[in-house]
Formats: C-alpha cells, sequence, structure tokens
C-alpha cells in the first residue's frame, strides 16, 4: 500500500532554487516536484492534500548543535530529548545532530551508548550525533575510527573548561592527525580557558561576581587567539576544522584569513550572536544569567560582522547551540559568582524564525536562510541529499511557512522545557504552520499532532565539502 501526500501552490524554497511547484511524496519520500498547475501535478493523486497556496515549502532545519539532557555544573539541561525534540518541530526543525559525551577516564564507546539510551523511543524528529572528546589517548584515538564506520564522523573538542572538557594542544593536535585519516571532523570550542580562568578568579577575588563579568573576562580576545591556534594546529596535521559558536569579529577574521588561503575551515554561529549582545548580561537583578553561555554574548558592533560573514560564507552554519536551564534554581546556582551559572541558552524553537525575520530585514536572501539552516548542516555532517532539500529522493521533511503571519516570541507560549525565553517580547514576521517529518505531519496548522518515538536515529557519512 503506498501512503501518498501532495503539497500543492506553495513556492518552494530550496537553497539553489524558488519555484512555484507542487510537491509528490510516497511512503516519507520526496518522488516528483512539478510546477503548480502542470499536466503533470494534475495527474497525481493522493491520500492527503496539503494546500500551501501563498506560502512558503522549504525543507525542514537541521540544526547541528544542541545538548538535550547535557550534565553541567551540577545540573543538567532541561530539555529532555523528548521535549527538546517536539520544541524543535514547533520551530520547523526535522533533524538535530546531539553531543554524546566521553566522560575522562572512560571510552568514547561508553559515553556514546549512554546518549543511544537516552534519545531512544524519545524524539518527535530525526537525529544524529557527534562525539564530545573528554580525554585523548591512545584507546580514545582507536575508537574514533570504529565510530566513523558506524556513522558518527565528527568530534567536538574543547580549549576551554579545564578539568571539564579541556584537551590540551598536544591531545588536539594527535585527534587532528588521526582525523585526517579517518574522514572525522574536528569540531571546536575555541577559546582559551587556562587564560579565562585566571581572569574569572581576579575578577570574583575583586567582587566582580554579576553575570555582565563572564561576557567581560571571556575576552574576544582570547577566543582569536584560541580559532588562530586551532587554525595552526589543522593545517599541520592536514586536517579540516569546525569552529562552533563564532561570537567575535575578530574570531571570524582568522577564519577568512585561513578559507582565503583554501584551507578546509568552517565556521558556524548561533541565533543569540546575531540578536543579543552584552546589553543583556547586563540586564539588573541578575536577569542577565539568562544570557550566560560561552562563548559569550559580544557587544552589539560585532553582529554586523557575523551577518556579513554570513553573506560571504565565511561563516557556513547557522546552529542554535541550544542547551537551556531554567533561571529558577538552575541558573540561579550562580548568585554571587558568575563563575556557578550554567552556561548555556535556548532556542532550537526560534532559529528559522529568527533567520527569516534576518530576510525580511534584509540581512540574508531567503535562499541563503535555507542554505545555512539547512542545507550546509546536512552537507558538512553527511546527510544531504537525504535531509536539507527538497528533490527527489530525498526525505520528506518538509515546512509549510507562512512568511506574512506575526508572532511576539514568549515563554509562554513556546514549547521548550525552559521558564523563560532568551527573544521575550521579539515582535517576528514568519511563522510555521505545518511540519512534515518523513511524510509524517507532526505539526498540523499550528496543532502538535507527533509523538515521542517517530524521529529515528540517523548515520551519517563524512563531511561532504572535504576534497
Amino acid at each position: 500500500m503506498v501512503n501518498r501526500t501532495v503539497v500543492r501552490g506553495g513556492l518552494v524554497i530550496t537553497a539553489s532554487d524558488e519555484m512555484h511547484a507542487d510537491v509528490l511524496i510516497e511512503d516519507g519520500r520526496i518522488v516528483a516536484l512539478a510546477s503548480h498547475g502542470s499536466d503533470a501535478a494534475g495527474s497525481w493523486t493522493a491520500e492527503r492534500t496539503i494546500e500551501a497556496a501563498g506560502k512558503y515549502v522549504i525543507p525542514g532545519g537541521v540544526d547541528a548543535h544542541t545538548h538535550m539532557e547535557l550534565p553541567f555544573g551540577g545540573t543538567a539541561a532541561s530539555d529532555s530529548f523528548e521535549t527538546g525534540t517536539r520544541a524543535a518541530a514547533w520551530g520547523g526543525t526535522t533533524t538535530i545532530v546531539d553531543f554524546a559525551v566521553q566522560s575522562v577516564g572512560h571510552a568514547l564507546r561508553e559515553g556514546l551508548d549512554t546518549w543511544y539510551a537516552k534519545a531512544d523511543g524519545q524524539c518527535a524528529i530525526d537525529y544524529a550525533f557527534h562525539m564530545i572528546m573528554s580525554d585523548v589517548n591512545e584507546s580514545s584515538l582507536k575508537e574514533m575510527d570504529l565510530l566513523v564506520a558506524e556513522g558518527i564522523t565528527s568530534f567536538k573538542l574543547f580549549m576551554a573548561y579545564p578539568g571539564v572538557f579541556y584537551s590540551d594542544d598536544g591531545r588536539i593536535l594527535r585527534a587532528m592527525q588521526r582525523s585526517a585519516h579517518n574522514g572525522g571532523l574536528i569540531m571546536m570550542h575555541a577559546e582559551n580557558g587556562i587564560a579565562i580562568d585566571v581572569l574569572v578568579e581576579q575578577a570574583l577575588a575583586e567582587g566582580r561576581t554579576d553575570p555582565r563579568y563572564h561576557g567581560e573576562v571571556r575576552k574576544v580576545l582570547l577566543e582569536a587567539e584560541a580559532t588562530h591556534r586551532a587554525i595552526q594546529l589543522a593545517r599541520v596535521a592536514g586536517a579540516p576544522l569546525y569552529v562552533v559558536h563564532v561570537s567575535a569579529e575578530e574570531a571570524l577574521a582568522e577564519l577568512a584569513a585561513a578559507r582565503d588561503k583554501g584551507l578546509n575551515v568552517f565556521g558556524e554561529t548561533c541565533p543569540q550572536y546575531l540578536f543579543l549582545s552584552t546589553d543583556n548580561l547586563a540586564e539588573p537583578d541578575f536577569e542577565g544569567a539568562k544570557y550566560v553561555c560561552s562563548t559569550p554574548l559580544r557587544p552589539r558592533e560585532h553582529q554586523a560582522a557575523l551577518w556579513r560573514g554570513l553573506r560571504t560564507n565565511d561563516l557556513q552554519v547557522v546552529s542554535t547551540d541550544h542547551c537551556p536551564f531554567c533561571f529558577t534554581g538552575q541558573k540561579e546556582l550562580g548568585r554571587g559568582d558568575f563563575s556557578k551559572i550554567p552556561n548555556g541558552l535556548p532556542g532550537v524553537e526560534n532559529r528559522m524564525d529568527l533567520l527569516h525575520q534576518a530576510v525580511v530585514d534584509g540581512h540574508i536572501s531567503r535562499r541563503r536562510w535555507i542554505e545555512i539552516a539547512c542545507a550546509t548542516p546536512a552537507r558538512m555532517f553527511g546527510l544531504y541529499p537525504k535531509k536539507g532539500t527538497i528533490a527527489p529522493g530525498a526525505d520528506a521533511d518538509i515546512v509549510i511557512y507562512d512568511p506574512h503571519a506575526e508572532q511576539v516570541v514568549s515563554a509562554a507560549t513556546h514549547h521548550m522545557n525552559v521558564d523563560y525565553s532568551a527573544y521575550e517580547g521579539k515582535r517576528l514576521t514568519g511563522r510555521v504552520e505545518s511540519v512534515l517529518s518523513r511524510g509524517e505531519v507532526v505539526i498540523d496548522e499550528r496543532e502538535f499532532t507527533g509523538r515521542a518515538g517517530h524521529g529515528r536515529y540517523t548515520p551519517r557519512a563524512t563531511c561532504q565539502y572535504l576534497n
């Protein structure tokens, strides 16, 4: 029995094309596109027809950087795989790539199996994993090869958080050398954590304890320095590099210089760096704690450089680094000591809408919106063309998007399991209307019709931008 759906009358937008077309879906996959009103489209019959006149028909978003249920600073991210993936669906994201964590002294496999167990049967949308390497040694280096073979093709290392996730330059170099041979992609949190810890200690000793000092001690130059160092280590290793959550103009300049040399160096930024700033960190009465994340929010003038980087392709991806902690009882752990505020912001539900607002505001084109939010993350992490596009053979991960609907972002109406919104009160033009995940309607005209367990684990190929 073939299960068919037709999406009729919308403007189909991909990273490369815009066309008024109908989309035919069979058994969860896209099988054909045809001009709206054409004989071919008119001949299609289906069990379900979705009318999309006046709407955009876009690929489901691919958020390549989320942290569901992440233990951090004595607590854990407030979104489970169930609540977080449901919120993602509400926001038009149909695939997440989350981070499994290796604990120091334990095998990569042990950490990965823990994350498989957390997500299994819980996700409303499809999911995949990166691997955080906290302990680079001969054993874990050998494990990297095995993980690449089973579809875990990217490995995150930290130049920050000494005593937790931190790797020194020697360990980073060894992991990069291994990735140069096994095809994996090293993802880097690029901040000089050793130097930052000195500045944290000094600030607290001087009584500078408010949330805004989190941003002041994690200096722009220490992000730029670490980014430069990561690039040079990758050059020595002959390995590609993907720098996560780029927040500062000076760090972006290091990426641009490397790319100008033809190096396989890639950069990601996040909506918080494009729409928020140190003004938020400085909000009174400890409200600034809501905006504590690392890399930190920067002064507003950095935003123009990041938008320019997205237009010139010196930055290729916008992910969320979704890692929510409730203000009450979690962020409050840092009252009187900013270094104890759990690092992370909620955002998995807001990314597609915020980036559409960037289209409305003239920062990026519609096709660039789809490129940085859907197609490029899918290609970067070996999911394309199954994910990230609307084309025959692709999974039917499709969003019906109303570009004219107006909304006000608020914790009162969002679906993330967190008690505040980083974008509270922000007015946006554009809103998700319906969402299909592998052909199954999970948001139906602003009603959630999905279920935990619909989402499938998706093994990944290696990065599709490498020669």
